[in-house]
């Protein structure tokens, strides 16, 4: 009989392959005679195992006489398991037991050590675990995690520690960004994590219960729970705290049963505002549709007439039409940025190099510096004015070089994500779904919104081309000059791309 399990007890016991071979000598030696050689990989902490169950049938059977092992633990770590091969030798179907490192004879005393060889194995067993458990609870108040890492990190085996994966960790940032907005559900999270290649172990789409879990995983702000409590882990953490806050939020506000929805805010309460009062457009129901009017009250009510909700929809689709991104301007664009980030990589690999160059000349001086000094060549007071010159200058071109390397491309994917967004404005002014219009018209209008005479109107460059504020104002007034100037300087002003 030959064991061998994937137990941290077992690390140090001898291969398959080399008990084999060390269990064959031992039985040549002993002119032993071998019936069947059972391997089993498998723990023996508990009764039950296949292969340990075969081999003691075909004993009762009279197959064999006998058991050859290379030790008792490895026959059993369990009172039942050890009590059946004892009971199966007082009722002489086992006359003998051979192990290489331990005696056995089937007598009172060779019974007796062989149930003391079967106790001490599994009392090992049994501290071995309360040795494991103080060191996962130790381990967890140093911050280490003591499972298997969430989808997002890796297991670095070699060195026990979990590491950000690279390219999931961006797909897990981007699925919370997605769910903090509001607007999707927990299949919508499951088939935004399928497109993007993150699949359940049997290759199915996440189950939304699933969904929740990662959701609510504290792990990727950087905490983790373990036995029922928080603790503060020593991973790299992949979102910020706030971004899991939002998400919590929208979790917690979708699990809150809907019972009255008469008096709940339609979807584009809170959009635009009056274009004769300025005060701000509301909603009410009447005989089954919904109505946008002024909230003004009072003695001098507002003369603007309600607008139905169906119609309201289709201006906002077509203002948000007039502000989307036509597909050959994006792409020109992405080439664009694509390009601009390879020159600007370049010219900060330049610099860099220059700077190290520069840091490096600085060493030596410094180093030559105290050569002269400790010759007593210069006086102290000077030596340490033109070092401090020297430590400032180096200081300063260290930090150049830390800032360059992290800033150069800070706004490369919030652009990238813009030409995305402006790419799925056609889409999203086409759908039913009312809540990511509303977004949407939020974030190109902001408060530039007004309804006047059932027209729903967009102030979007009322300051003129030479004062715009927002790449939304940028795009519609360059949508409004398409085919009167060349597409080359519609997309790149004269003063370049890349922002300064």
């Amino acid at each position: 009989m030959i064991r061998k399990s994937t137990d941290v007890e077992d690390k140090q016991i001898l291969s398959i392959e080399a008990q084999v071979t060390e269990l064959r000598t031992f039985a040549k030696q002993e002119n032993l005679s071998i019936v069947e050689v059972f391997i089993e990989k498998q723990s023996a902490k508990i009764p039950g195992r296949t292969i340990f169950n075969e081999m003691l049938k075909r004993i009762e059977n009279g197959e064999a006489a006998g058991i050859l092992a290379w030790h008792p633990d490895r026959l059993a770590r369990n009172s039942v398991d050890g009590g059946e091969i004892i009971y199966l030798i007082d009722c002489g179907r086992i006359t003998a037991l051979k192990f290489p490192q331990f005696w056995f004879e089937p007598t009172p005393q060779g019974k007796f050590m062989l149930n003391i060889a079967f106790r001490q194995s599994k009392y090992y067993v049994d501290s071995l675990s309360e040795n494991t458990k103080r060191g996962l609870r130790q381990k967890v108040r140093r911050g280490k995690y003591p499972s298997i890492a969430p989808i997002g990190y890796i297991n670095d085996v070699r060195n026990k520690t979990i590491i950000v994966d690279k390219k999931k960790s961006k797909i897990i940032k981007a699925t919370f960004e997605f769910y903090a907005e509001g607007n999707a559900r927990l299949e919508d999270v499951s088939d935004f994590l399928a497109q993007k290649g993150i699949l359940s172990r049997g290759g199915k789409r996440i189950h939304k219960d699933s969904i929740t879990f990662i959701l609510s995983n504290p792990f990727y702000y950087g905490h983790f729970r373990y036995a029922g409590d928080i603790y503060e882990g020593k991973h790299e953490p992949i979102i910020a705290k706030k971004l899991f806050d939002q998400v919590q939020g929208v979790l917690d506000d979708r699990s809150r049963p809907r019972k009255n929805l008469k008096n709940e805010p339609k979807a584009f309460c809170g959009l635009l505002s009056c274009g004769e009062c300025h005060k701000m457009i509301t909603a009410e129901v009447q005989k089954g549709h919904t109505y946008y009017r002024c909230t003004k009250k009072g003695k001098t009510k507002c003369t603007q007439p309600y607008i139905r909700e169906e119609e309201l929809d289709k201006q906002l689709s077509a203002l948000i039409q007039k502000v989307s991104l036509p597909q050959d301007w994006a792409d020109e664009l992405v080439k664009m940025v694509e390009n601009d980030k390879k020159e600007s990589a370049q010219s900060c690999t330049a610099f860099v190099q220059e700077a190290q160059g520069r840091t490096k000349s600085i060493n030596e001086q410094i180093q030559r510096l105290m050569d002269v000094y400790l010759e007593q060549d210069i006086e102290r007071e000077e030596y340490r004015e033109r070092k401090a010159k020297l430590m400032s200058a180096k200081k300063t071109l260290e930090e150049k070089i830390i800032n360059l390397e992290q800033k150069q491309n800070d706004w490369l994917e919030p652009f990238k994500k813009w030409i995305n967004t402006a790419q799925d404005a056609p889409k999203i002014a086409r759908d039913e779904a009312l809540s990511p219009k509303k977004a949407l018209a939020k974030e190109i209008f902001g408060s530039n919104l007004r309804l006047a005479e059932k027209k729903a109107r967009a102030n979007i460059a009322e300051n003129g081309l030479n004062k715009l504020k927002t790449q939304w104002q940028a795009l519609y007034c360059a949508r409004q000059m398409e085919g009167k100037i060349p597409k080359s300087q519609i997309l790149v002003g004269r003063e370049g791309f890349e922002p300064s």
